[in-house]
C-alpha cells in the first residue's frame, strides 16, 4: 500500500483500514511472542503502513 492509494480514501475508510492494521499488529507481536512467526518483515511493513495512514489522516484534519 503506497500513500496515493491511502490518500483517495476517505476518513471513515482510513479508520477502518487503521483498526484493520492495528488489529494485525497485534496478532503479528503475539506470534513473534510465541515464536510463530516466520517472516519478520512483516511486522516493520504493518507499522509503516499505520504510519502512512495516521499521517494520511491528519492531514485530511488539518486541511
Amino acid at each position: 500500500m503506497n500513500a496515493q492509494e491511502i490518500r483517495q480514501k476517505s476518513v471513515d475508510d482510513l479508520a477502518k483500514e487503521l483498526e484493520a492494521l492495528l488489529r494485525e499488529q497485534f496478532n503479528l507481536r503475539m506470534q513473534k511472542a510465541t515464536g510463530q512467526l516466520s517472516r519478520t518483515h512483516q511486522m516493520r511493513d504493518v507499522r509503516r503502513n499505520i504510519a502512512r495512514v495516521k499521517s494520511v489522516m491528519t492531514e485530511k484534519a488539518s486541511g
